[in-house]
Order: C-alpha cells, then structure tokens, then sequence
C-alpha cells in the first residue's frame, strides 16, 4: 500500500508596480513542472490581496518577484501581515532585483532565501521542495 502525500502549495505573486512577468513566469512553471502546485497571482498585487490569497489558499509558502527597488518595504509587509493573520508558518522567499547590501537586512526580517537573476530553476525547485508541509 502506498501513501499519498500532500503537494507542495506555492503561492507566486508580483506585489508592487512592478509590471516585469517573465521570470516569475518561468519559476511557477518549473515548480509546476516539479509537483508543486502553483497559485499565480498576476501583476500589481498589493501586500494584503497576496496574504489574504495565500491563507485561502492554504499554502506552504509565498514567493515575491520584486524588480521595482520596493523590497525593503514590500518583504516586511507581507511577513508582518502573516504574523498578523498568525500565519507565520507560511514561509516567504523572492527573487529579482535585489542588492546584496539588502539580502541580509531581508533576511533577519524572516525572509527564507532570495533568488538572484540568473539562479537556476533546478535550485530554486530544490529550496521550495526542502520546506516543511
């Protein structure tokens, strides 16, 4: 007899202004690919529409493209609205335009991992598939 096991739920969004798609296009489809079932919530989500989606939904984790500069700002927001809703169990990760004078800064907000351009599929497929269930 086999157990099924629960899939990995996503939530990928784009918060911001920030109108650039392709790459996040490219991530929630090698997660696709890899098993993971993928909420897209298309461009220009605010904070709160990203968190209250990603409670709905019941994912694992939340992931943030963010090419505007808004990071500094955007990444808090949606770790403090998660701890508001008590939902810090749901992890937060991202990837694009992010200095590397930011990334530690993000990271002792709570962010799990950040992605800079270029990082392969097959790493960012791995960490997503490396979180707790």
């Amino acid at each position: 007899m086999t157990t099924a096991t629960t899939p990995i739920r996503v939530l990928i969004g784009k918060v911001g202004l920030d109108g650039h798609d392709r790459g996040v296009k490219l991530v929630a489809r090698a997660l696709r690919d890899s098993g993971v079932e993928v909420i897209y919530t298309g461009l220009h989500q605010t904070p709160e529409q990203v968190v209250n989606i990603a409670i709905q939904e019941d994912v694992n984790a939340i992931g943030l493209s963010i090419h505007s500069g808004a990071h500094t700002s955007l990444f808090p927001r949606v770790l403090e609205l998660l701890k508001t809703h008590h939902a810090e169990d749901i992890a937060v990760f991202g990837g694009g335009i992010i200095p590397s004078d930011d990334v530690g800064p993000l990271m002792e907000t709570g962010v799990r991992a950040l992605f800079p351009p270029g990082t392969s599929m097959s790493r960012i497929v791995e960490f997503v598939k490396g979180l707790p269930r």
